[in-house]
Parts: C-alpha cells; sequence; structure tokens
C-alpha cells in the first residue's frame, strides 16, 4: 500500500498489477491512467529531456505556486495522473536492456509507436514475450497492425474525418455555419483508451486460464468505426448514409436545443409519454394528440411543423424557470453550459468531480487539479495516489526497485542512457 495514503484506504481492484507505460499523447496513456486509478502500478517511461510530446502542447500551461504560469502543459495532466515517470533513452543499448528487466517483471506494456517501430530496438511483442510468456502486450496505432495502411501514423482529428464521424458532426450544408467539424475532445482517442483497458482485462482473465499472455492490437481506426453506432446501424440497414444535422437527433424528436427567454435549454425527449408530459406542462396538450405528433416516428416525420411551434413556445420562460417546470415531471431538460457553468454545477459538486493532488517534485508546482475517476466501485473504489508526474521524477525510486544501485545509475545518467530524478 502506498505510504502516503491512510490505512483505511482499501486496495485499488488492479492492486499488485505492474503496466509498463511506453505510449504517449492521448489513446495509450488514457488507457493506462484508467489502470492507474484502478490500483495498477503504471510506470511511465520517456525521453530524457523531452518526455510525452503533451507536456509541450501549450498553452494552457500549469501555474506556479505564485500564479504564474510555468513551461509545462496542461494537457499531458489529464491523462497522466497516478503514474510514476522515468525517462530512458530506448535508441540505446543500457536504455533497452533497462526496459527489457522492467518488462520481465510486468503483467501489461501498452505501446503507441509506429508499426514494427519497437522492433529495431528488440522490444516488440515476439522478443519480450519470449522473455516473459505472461506479458499481455497492447499496441495502439492510428490502423491497426496490417492492411495496406497500416505504416500510416494515425490522429484522431484524421480519423474523425476518414471514419464519416465529421460527416454527421455539425450543421447541415446551407445553414449558417454549416459544414463538417470535429468533436470537441478527442473522441476517437478517448474510445480507444477506453476499448484498449477493457481488452487488457479481458486478457488478463484469459491468462488465469491459459498462464499466459497476448498481443491486443487496438486501431483508431477500427473504434472510430465502431462508435458509430446506431449511425452506422442505420446505414447498414438502409445503404443510405446520415447526413449532419446539428444539434438534432436522426431518430428521435424533439432532441436538441432551444432558444428561451434568456438563452438556450436542451429538451431530450425519447418517449411519447414524456412528450405527453412537456406539452401539458407547456400549456399546449392538444400538440400530444395531434396526428402529426402523437408518436416518435410521427414528429420525426414531421419535424418541420414540431419544432417552429416548440421554439415559439420555448421563448417564452427562461432557461432556470423551464428547468423548474420540467424536472418533476420526468421530462429531460437541462442548460447548455460552458465547462465553467458545469464545474459550478451542484450535482458536479456534489459527485467530487472536481479533485486537487499535491505534487512535490520541487518544479514550483504544488497542486494539479483534475477530474475524478468516473469509475465507482464499492469496494476497491479508485484511489488517487500520485499527481501527474514531473519529467522523470521517478526515475531513481524505480531503477532502485530493480536492483540498480547508486553507482549503476551514475553510469547510466553519464551515458545518456537514463535522465535525471526531479
Amino acid at each position: 500500500m502506498n505510504p502516503s495514503l491512510p490505512p483505511s484506504t482499501p486496495a485499488g481492484a488492479l492492486a499488485g498489477l505492474k503496466v509498463l507505460d511506453l505510449s504517449r499523447v492521448l489513446a495509450g496513456p488514457w488507457c493506462t491512467q484508467m489502470l492507474a486509478d484502478l490500483g495498477a502500478d503504471v510506470v511511465k517511461v520517456e525521453r530524457p529531456g523531452m518526455g510525452d510530446d503533451t507536456r509541450h502542447w501549450g498553452p494552457p500551461f500549469l501555474k506556479d505556486a505564485h500564479g504564474n504560469d510555468t513551461d509545462q502543459a496542461s494537457y499531458f495532466t489529464a491523462c497522466n495522473r497516478n503514474k510514476r515517470s522515468v525517462t530512458i533513452d530506448m535508441a540505446t543499448k543500457d536504455g533497452q536492456q533497462l526496459i527489457r528487466q522492467m518488462a520481465l517483471q510486468a503483467d501489461v506494456l501498452v505501446e503507441n509507436f509506429k508499426v514494427g517501430g519497437l522492433a529495431r530496438y528488440g522490444l516488440d511483442y515476439a522478443s519480450l514475450s519470449a522473455l516473459n510468456p505472461r506479458l499481455i502486450y497492447c499496441s495502439v496505432t492510428g490502423f491497426g497492425q496490417d492492411g495496406p495502411y497500416a505504416e500510416r501514423a494515425g490522429y484522431d482529428l484524421m480519423v474523425q474525418a476518414m471514419t464519416g464521424m465529421m460527416s454527421i458532426t455539425g450543421r447541415a450544408d446551407g445553414e449558417p455555419g454549416g459544414g463538417p467539424l470535429r468533436v470537441g475532445v478527442a473522441l476517437i482517442d478517448l474510445f480507444t483508451g477506453v476499448y484498449a483497458s477493457n481488452a487488457i482485462l479481458a486478457a488478463l482473465q484469459a491468462r488465469h486460464q491459459s498462464g499466459r499472455g497476448q498481443h491486443i492490437d487496438m486501431a483508431l481506426l477500427d473504434v472510430g468505426m465502431a462508435i458509430l453506432a446506431n449511425q452506422a446501424a442505420g446505414f447498414l440497414a438502409t445503404g443510405q448514409a446520415p447526413s449532419r444535422q446539428g444539434n438534432s437527433h436522426p431518430s428521435l424528436a424533439p432532441y436538441q436545443d432551444f432558444p428561451t427567454q434568456d438563452g438556450s435549454m436542451l429538451l431530450a425527449i425519447g418517449n411519447d409519454g414524456q412528450f405527453a408530459r412537456f406539452c401539458a406542462a407547456a400549456g399546449q396538450p392538444q400538440w400530444a394528440q395531434d396526428p402529426r405528433f402523437a408518436s416518435n416516428t410521427l414528429r420525426v416525420q414531421h419535424r418541420a411543423e414540431l419544432i417552429p411551434a416548440l421554439q415559439a413556445v420555448t421563448r417564452t420562460r427562461t432557461t432556470a424557470q423551464w428547468i423548474a417546470l420540467l424536472e418533476d415531471k420526468a421530462v429531460p431538460c437541462g442548460p447548455i453550459n460552458t465547462i465553467a457553468e458545469a464545474f459550478d454545477d451542484a450535482q458536479v459538486q456534489a459527485r467530487g468531480l472536481r479533485v486537487e493532488l499535491p505534487r512535490a517534485a520541487g518544479d514550483g508546482i504544488e497542486r494539479i487539479a483534475g477530474v475524478a475517476s468516473p469509475l465507482r466501485l464499492s469496494a476497491n473504489p479508485p484511489v488517487l495516489r500520485y499527481a501527474p508526474p514531473a519529467l522523470g521524477q521517478h526515475t531513481d525510486q524505480v531503477l532502485q526497485e530493480l536492483g540498480i544501485d547508486e553507482a549503476e545509475r551514475t553510469r547510466l545518467r553519464a551515458t545518456g542512457a537514463i535522465g535525471r530524478s526531479s
């Protein structure tokens, strides 16, 4: 158990699991952060002097104790808490040997190099599984380990475009602001991280039976196609590609944003009972019996008549008044918040979704704020043990655990095989 935690803190569900994280940017680190939050010991290997690319993806930057910008980007902190950072140059023979030693003790390795990129260092699945047959080795790439695009680099934005995600995101052509848009976060990277963590847990369960690890091939392209979900199902059923339609839903109505007296609100009506209750509350009970609107299918077919009529009514009250009117009638309705407003929301605060972790790295950054894990286990909840680490913060600690003494660490540092601890 981490000595910095109270003795009563329950062990994480994945306590005792050792994860070697050779990934960078978002998809791989998101996967390993999920494992770390659940108690796994995740050691992140970074390049000496540089580290993960996202350490430099700013602004915005982290603030020091005096409120001044540092040179450390906040992006990195989104997906690297609960990890220990070690700086190793894998282009050196000594660096490669260190990673082999770490892989011998690891249960899981996650990497997102180009296909074949680690083979030249002897750190590919075939090489490491020969040393540690129980190793679960997860490779995250843009397009997978085979196929005509396998050797291409893949980025979330590129995959959002290629999978058709952007073709269904944004306002329709011809409308103000019309045209394809990316989702506001790197959605495919994030989902790839979630799918990867699920695949790792499945491989761990399989290892309980077989005693052997396996190779996991995760591709952003595959995930991007999978999460098209109902939109892909609709195309496969009909042969008709869906188009952009702003905030409205292709299969539900009314299910979109509506203007109010002082801004906008979101109305998400998913069945006929909710629609009838909305109509009664809005003073328009006849709409629920109207032959054009009596069922969801009819409302979708007559969307062009329904939505303007609704908009005329929603403009008669403020957003807060609509929410107060509808919340006890089981009609889904809510504000369209900024992120600042979302963190101020009473429910967000009650759930403790903003968290802060202290960082004792001697770099002037005393605390780092983040978003709590959404995984809520009653017996083994996620435990926040470490703030996102400074570059190489735990190098000496981790190498000492490998049995590498101070004299050898000094030699490795002098050759450039490892970097300094913070």
